[in-house]
């Protein structure tokens, strides 16, 4: 059976998205600088976001991420797996390519089951936004949390742990990489409240 990881990049002072988050800046003002280290790092940058596809058999992502990157991701949607998303709004399954994004409405736990089902003896990845992240979190779902910490501090934007996520959630630190564009974390979740 896979692990459920949950997956993101950050703000020195934890911001996952800028301010103003929109179609014309999906990652809030200035939000790219998030993700230089992937999509313009270096080689051994390069290396550690392909991990995110490696042994993964479906995604988890909340609506905002999905409305405002479902037009960036293109005509093969990404992914190329299956991809659930937790929402309040129902919705028809799209299909892009090999990736289809289904829409779940009864929470998280919903969610996790059908990627689980999806995913057969692969991972899950949780790849937020921010909301879906403390949901997983809080609901005691996720076996590793990866932070990709970027050396930057934003002051203003969505912040990962602004929310509840309740009393404590014990971490265990399993790796750390550093690199010239970010330090990669690695936690595994020994306990969640």
């Amino acid at each position: 059976m896979g692990r459920v990881i949950a997956e993101i990049s950050m703000s020195a002072d934890g911001v996952v998205a800028g301010p103003d988050t929109s179609t014309e800046h999906r990652l809030g003002k200035y939000g790219d600088l998030l993700h230089e280290w992937l999509f313009g790092g270096t080689d051994e940058e390069g290396a550690i976001g392909a991990k995110l596809f490696d042994g993964t058999g479906a995604f988890v992502l909340g609506r905002s991420m999905f409305d405002v990157g479902v037009d960036p991701w293109g005509e093969d949607g990404t992914f190329k797996k299956p991809c659930f998303v937790v929402t309040h709004r129902p919705s028809e399954p799209v299909v892009k390519g090999p990736t289809t994004f289904t829409f779940v409405t009864d929470g998280p736990e919903s969610a996790l089951r059908q990627a689980k089902a999806a995913a057969g003896e692969e991972n899950v990845l949780v790849m937020g936004g921010g909301t879906t992240m403390r949901q997983f979190l809080a609901a005691g779902l996720v076996d590793e949390l990866r932070l990709h910490v970027v050396p930057l501090l934003f002051g203003a934007g969505v912040r990962l742990f602004d929310g509840p996520i309740g009393e404590h959630v014990r971490l265990e630190r399993t790796a750390v990489t550093p690199t010239p564009n970010a330090t990669h974390l690695t936690f595994r979740v020994l306990n969640q409240n």
